[in-house]
């Protein structure tokens, strides 16, 4: 998926020998101070290795990506040193992987290692789960971008060595073990532990909060300095404790870090987002004003923290045992991201963050984006081949993938007579289970039936297994929630805008191409044909941020509230003004409570989301 004190520095117990690097263990050093050609010098000291061939890797894919990333590509000129400084031999058979001869001789492997952020190739890396090098200003350290490990010996502890500039704080959940204005030392236990923490090195604004008996970091970085830790505090922790609640009013972590990357350019990818660690999660997202961001840093945040259910706590043996170069993928992509998309909304509007009306959109966008994706294609096949034959499909867990999480909360509680509802099921599984007890992916299915009750596990077969459409709107209806295929109904808009705006993509200017296609709000605004939008409601518009622009107003605005655009007309700047009012539109898939629910109807409605 998101800032006053000292990073999440707890008081760990270490040994003597834990607390510095040794024999036994990796040691990982970078100068964030000494960059040459936007490349970043990788040393790696290593233990001593029996066997003359050593492979090191660097990962081709990473949990949480669902995508091949070669990460290999980055990094150049591999050397291998004896401890008397002579070169060993090195090749370099395939893009990830190294091979060094002679190797019970290898005392240190050196790199560079250039950023994925601003990689102009094709196959971009998703900004979240991938590195950047912007001298004097942010570093961020997806660790799986920098640092790889040798065939079989993932098992070791890594010390990470990082000299800083003076100014800069290092953003991550990882245990420091010396922390100064020049210098961190970090330690992680494995490598999958060293991958799973990722680090942004900036001179950032950072401050500490507490969940719980949870310390929650949140550590932003905001190049025009529009977005606060305080802010982003005051945002994030109503719906933190809220999660709390909703987990049963502990949380399966001790510390968590929120790393914050706020841009005001262009993601190379297309795309922004977040990615999920155990312990953290890291967004890359657009810089723009606090009321503009804040519903989508809300959602995409409790999203990411959702994750500390599942994969940390339950998750199967090809997540528990990742394969960095050769993965397999589970089948449960609907419980990973389904559910825990599901439970980002369900949360909001259990404990008063949203409103009914808002949540049953919600559920309506996501019938409306599962549309855009194969509904015969079983969802566990789908997952398992999201990497190759079905990787176009993949994006339907943040939409069907939900309303799976949906259906199957629902048919809980019906079975149940609201007793027991997807939040019971998920604390079970993670007592069955837990962090260090994987699952075998063909048999969570049983377990959940054994759970729950023999009608979970058809509903399972039929529609996570199986080709059928979801029960969603019978479903709804037993919790007096009504379905409309089509609806008249009134709301904020763009005036219409989507439909009549035109791009001269030569200037990137945007101007009015219909007025006929303005609605009711549009019409009020006095748009004529050929109009170039300058600015809206106060807002430069243009090529870089109309999506910030426009995607903030329609989060903020209200009925009633004062609007104004700037248009060049003819040749000159015109403020055209007027009042916010909801417009009639139709839209599809619309839900509602009903007027006149049964008392059983009302009884389901309120375990289900409350009053």
């Amino acid at each position: 998926m998101k800032q006053l004190s000292i990073i999440l520095i707890l008081a760990i117990a270490f040994t003597a020998n834990a607390q510095q690097p040794n024999k036994k263990a990796y040691q990982y050093n970078i100068n964030l101070n000494e960059v040459n050609n936007d490349r970043l010098q990788v040393e790696l000291i290593v233990p001593k290795f029996k066997g003359n061939i050593k492979t090191f890797h660097m990962p081709k894919i990473v949990p949480g990506t669902y995508s091949i990333y070669d990460f290999g590509r980055f990094a150049s000129n591999m050397k291998a040193y004896d401890k008397k400084g002579r070169e060993l031999e090195v090749t370099h058979p395939t893009t990830n992987t190294w091979r060094i001869y002679k190797a019970k001789k290898l005392k240190k492997l050196t790199y560079a290692v250039d950023d994925s952020w601003d990689d102009e190739g094709e196959n971009h890396v998703f900004e979240p789960g991938g590195t950047n090098i912007e001298v004097g200003k942010n570093f961020v350290l997806n660790n799986h971008g920098f640092f790889g490990y040798f065939d079989g010996e993932q098992g070791r502890p890594f010390f990470l060595n990082v000299k800083k500039p003076g100014n800069f704080f290092g953003a991550t959940s990882m245990k420091k073990i010396v922390s100064n204005a020049s210098q961190d030392l970090l330690y992680s236990k494995d490598y999958n532990a060293l991958t799973d923490e990722p680090i942004m090195y900036a001179d950032m604004d950072y401050r500490t909060i507490k969940v719980g008996e949870a310390d929650v970091l949140i550590g932003v970085y905001s190049p025009n300095k529009i977005i606060t830790s305080e802010y982003l505090a005051e945002l994030l922790e109503p719906l933190l404790q809220a999660q709390r609640e909703y987990l049963g009013g502990t949380l399966p972590v001790d510390r968590y870090a929120f790393i914050i990357y706020l841009t005001d350019g262009f993601s190379m990818s297309g795309g922004y987002g977040a990615l999920e660690h155990n312990y953290s999660s890291f967004y890359c997202l657009p810089e723009a004003e606090p009321e503009q961001i804040a519903q989508t840093i809300v959602d995409v945040s409790a999203h990411e923290f959702f994750h500390i259910v599942t994969p940390l706590n339950i998750h199967s043996e090809e997540i528990h045992n990742f394969n960095y170069i050769e993965p397999e993928m589970s089948r449960h992509l609907w419980m990973y991201e389904g559910v825990t998309e599901y439970s980002a909304g369900h949360v909001q509007v259990k404990h008063g963050l949203m409103s009914t009306e808002k949540f049953l959109e919600w559920v309506a966008d996501k019938v409306r984006g599962a549309e855009e994706y194969k509904d015969d294609l079983p969802f566990t096949k789908m997952s398992g081949g999201c990497l190759h034959e079905h990787k176009d499909q993949y994006l339907n867990v943040y939409q069907k993938g939900a309303l799976i999480g949906l259906c199957l909360d629902v048919k809980l509680r019906i079975l149940s007579d609201g007793d027991y509802g997807i939040q019971n099921l998920m604390r079970d599984l993670s007592k069955t289970y837990g962090k260090d007890q994987p699952f075998k992916d063909e048999e969570l299915f049983d377990k959940i039936t054994e759970l729950t009750y023999p009608e979970i596990g058809v509903f399972l077969d039929r529609y996570i297994a199986g080709k059928e459409p979801l029960p969603l709107q019978s479903l709804l209806a037993e919790l007096g929630v009504e379905y409309a295929p089509k609806k008249m109904v009134k709301e904020i808009t763009l005036g219409g805008l989507e439909k009549s705006i035109g791009v001269d993509y030569d200037s990137g200017e945007f101007f009015i191409a219909d007025p006929n296609m303005l609605d009711e709000f549009g019409q009020t605004i006095g748009f004529k044909a050929n109009d170039q939008l300058r600015s809206w409601n106060g807002q430069e518009m243009n090529f870089q941020n109309v999506n910030e622009v426009l995607s903030g107003f329609i989060f903020s605005a209200k009925a009633g509230d004062d609007f104004s655009v700037t248009v060049l007309r003819g040749g000159k700047e015109e403020r055209l003004t007027t009042k916010v009012i909801e417009a009639s539109v139709e839209k599809e898939h619309v839900f509602n409570i009903a007027e006149n629910p049964t008392t059983r109807q009302e009884k389901l409605r309120i375990s289900w989301i409350g009053r």
